[in-house]
């Protein structure tokens, strides 16, 4: 029998679609696979018009048998099958599709799912198989061809026998090597996982025998009391959750699916379901996590939800279906909409996927927003995990994804005692207050005992507590929310002060300028500026940053990046009335050294309430017993 040539450029292309267009070899299942489900998928299509098919939906499968001994892997259907001349259009001439033809061939009110597009999926098998063989037999035609091909160098065709409509492939395994184990494809556990992890929502049955124990009757003490026996079973789902109606599917069902899909004991917060029908049609599954994976903040995470195309998975993590700022969704898309290369590994070209991506970020907001307000517990839940993440999008590409993210935030209140949104501040903002007030530091426990936000609160206006580095790039990001601008209560004018209040202040300055002149001198250059303030309450004295960076910033650059950290400018803030301050204001006219230890003394005191390291805490011990005696 003359061997027969491929009709493209047969050996540099196939070689080019083995070693270059798949990346994993375990593909080669899921592209034999598929073809066989675009096979029956036509035969069904055929039977809805022509009788004479005598099966249906129930009768079709796709069955796949082992023979270890000598290799060999087959798949076979009971679809359309191929004549001859199908043969040399579809396997003699690397990428022809019939499945594309079929499809374009049919009328265009006509609703049917043909995966295959490319004819290429079938040579994948090149990457694992020696030799393949395919015999086939196409429905209404009374012969059956038998093609065979070892690769590149060309094929034969002969005639053959087959009992139905339908196609075989036969597919002898390489021999292993030390590189490469191409027997794991023969086994059990292999092609179980396999067919899960690619084709478990194909349509149609796929079997394979398996064995199987059970106990046996009448078994004597000394033998063993199970025995082994073989029998054909499914291996697939099918019908995936996503693809019935919400109404149909449990709580149950849903919470089962996430826990086996994502290897997750935790029981999702929340489900999303979507069924969108458009100007591109798909169906998402998508759930918010309990607990974060533990890389969910480093670079080694994988965000993204597994995309399938007519149930046939194409990406595991499929970026650009998320935001990064909701890559802590989990769940799936399926869509027949999608534009696939010819390795159906990844997507032509994105128009149809930003489309979905687009839909799905709004309906992953609509449904955080749901959460936060009718569901305020199992939000507060989420957002001590996933917080940070929302507050990265909020700042990240120079706040372009602001809108989206946002109104999602939640901060601690020092009025309310308990984490509240920024619209939630807003809107129980006290008459007349035009600012929204924050305080970085590390501790909210410390923050609201500062004087600045004792200070604000004693007014009646709240202070927002920032305990995360992410926090104060927020307000930097918005500037304004609500049309109320932010106010850092630690280093910026509070704006409480009249025009009066201002004027006694500048008098007050003027009559304490030696003091504050004495106490610059005497610490020695550790401050930018000595000011009085009457915004520290009952106590004497603050430390406050000077303008542009403040101390948490200042701790934040020293531990991520020292090379480029500095000192942020610092400016002693003294409360004139305070017993303290005029202790130290009286020892300066009687006992300038005493006045000296007051300024010492009392800038560590300000230092201690700001959250920062002493910078000598022998002398701050020395003076203070020095000024006990």
């Amino acid at each position: 029998m003359e061997k027969q040539q491929f009709k493209a450029e047969s050996k540099r292309l196939l070689d080019l679609m083995i070693n270059s267009i798949y990346t994993h070899q375990e593909i080669f299942l899921r592209e034999i696979i598929s073809n066989a489900s675009d096979a029956i998928d036509k035969l069904a299509y055929t039977a809805l018009t022509d009788e004479k098919v005598g099966l249906n939906r129930d009768d079709f499968a796709i069955t796949i048998t082992r023979d270890q001994e000598h290799r060999v892997l087959t798949v076979s259907d009971n679809g359309i099958g191929m004549s001859r001349e199908d043969l040399e259009e579809n396997l003699g001439t690397i990428c022809k599709s019939g499945s594309l033809n079929f499809k374009q061939n049919m009328e265009k009110n006509e609703d049917i799912d043909i995966i295959g597009q490319f004819g290429v999926g079938f040579y994948a098998a090149f990457m694992v198989a020696s030799t393949i063989t395919v015999v086939t037999k196409k429905y209404g035609e009374d012969k059956a061809w038998k093609w065979t091909s070892d690769g590149a160098e060309g094929y034969t065709i002969e005639e053959t026998t087959r009992d139905m409509a339908g196609t075989d492939v036969i597919m002898t395994l390489k021999e292993d090597t030390e590189e490469e184990k191409y027997s794991e494809f023969l086994e059990e556990y292999q092609i179980r996982s396999l067919i899960r992890k690619y084709s478990d929502y194909i349509r149609y049955p796929i079997r394979m025998e398996v064995s199987k124990s059970r106990k046996k009757e009448g078994c004597p003490e000394d033998a063993p009391e199970y025995e082994s026996y073989m029998e054909m079973d499914t291996l697939n789902s099918m019908v995936p959750i996503w693809q019935r109606n919400k109404k149909d599917v449990t709580d149950e069902e849903y919470e089962s699916f996430y826990r086996e899909k994502f290897y997750d004991y935790n029981k999702p917060l929340r489900t999303i379901h979507v069924n969108a029908e458009g100007a591109v049609s798909y169906k998402a599954l998508m759930y918010v996590p309990a607990k974060a994976p533990f890389d969910f903040y480093t670079k080694d995470y994988k965000g993204g939800l597994q995309l399938y195309s007519s149930g046939v998975m194409i990406m595991d993590n499929c970026e650009d279906l998320l935001p990064d700022y909701f890559r802590f969704v989990r769940g799936v898309v399926d869509s027949q909409d999608l534009s696939l290369n010819i390795s159906r590994e990844m997507l032509q070209h994105n128009r149809q996927l930003a489309i979905i991506a687009r839909n799905l970020e709004k309906k992953i907001k609509s449904e955080l927003t749901s959460m936060q307000e009718n569901d305020r517990e199992n939000y507060e839940k989420f957002y001590g995990v996933f917080g940070r993440q929302l507050k990265y999008g909020t700042v990240s590409d120079y706040g372009a994804h602001k809108d989206s993210c946002q109104d999602l935030l939640l901060f601690w209140s020092a009025k309310e005692n308990k984490l509240i949104s920024l619209k939630e501040y807003v809107d129980a903002m006290a008459e007349g207050q035009e600012k929204i007030y924050y305080a970085p530091g590390e501790s909210t426990e410390r923050l609201a005992k500062l004087p600045q936000v004792e200070t604000l609160l004693a007014k009646g206006y709240d202070v927002l507590l920032f305990n995360e580095d992410v926090d104060e790039f927020v307000p930097q990001t918005l500037v304004t929310y609500s049309e109320k601008s932010f106010c850092n209560a630690l280093s910026d004018d509070l704006g409480l002060q009249s025009e009066e209040e201002k004027a006694k202040a500048a008098e007050k300055t003027e009559e304490m300028k030696g003091l504050l002149t004495f106490v610059s001198e005497k610490l020695d250059g550790k401050v930018k500026e000595v000011k009085l303030s009457d915004n520290l309450g009952s106590h004497p004295v603050s430390l406050s940053p000077e303008a542009g960076m403040s101390f948490e910033m200042e701790k934040y650059m020293k531990r991520t990046n020292p090379e480029f950290a500095y000192a942020v400018g610092r400016i002693l803030e003294l409360n004139p009335e305070h017993e303290a301050v005029k202790a130290m204001q009286e020892a300066l006219a009687s006992d300038p050294e005493k006045a000296e230890d007051y300024a010492k003394l009392l800038y560590a005191q300000a230092e201690l309430m700001a959250d920062l390291t002493l910078e000598d805490p022998v002398e701050y011990t020395r003076l203070v017993c020095k000024l006990m005696k």
